[in-house]
C-alpha cells in the first residue's frame, strides 16, 4: 500500500501552507500538481531540447523528438 505522507513528500507545492493550514489541492481538472521528478525532467528539457516534437528536421527538432519518443 502506499503510504501517502511519503508521496505526498514528492510534490514540493504541497508543502505549503495556506492560512495556517496544510495545502490539499483537488482542482485537478484544471491543472495536476507535478512531482519535483517531473519538474526536473521538464527543467531540463526546456533548457537543453526546446523544440518543436515532430515538426522540424533541424537539431533540436530531432533531439526533442527523440527524448518524447523515449519517454
Amino acid at each position: 500500500m502506499i503510504d501517502s505522507f511519503v508521496l505526498k513528500n514528492d510534490f514540493p507545492i504541497l508543502s505549503r501552507s495556506i492560512h495556517g493550514k496544510p495545502l490539499v489541492y483537488l482542482d485537478n481538472g484544471a491543472t495536476s500538481q507535478k512531482p519535483q521528478a517531473v519538474i526536473d525532467a521538464m527543467s531540463t528539457f526546456q533548457s537543453t531540447h526546446n523544440a518543436n516534437v515532430h515538426r522540424g528536421i533541424h537539431t533540436l527538432s530531432e533531439e526533442a523528438t527523440a527524448k518524447y519518443e523515449a519517454s
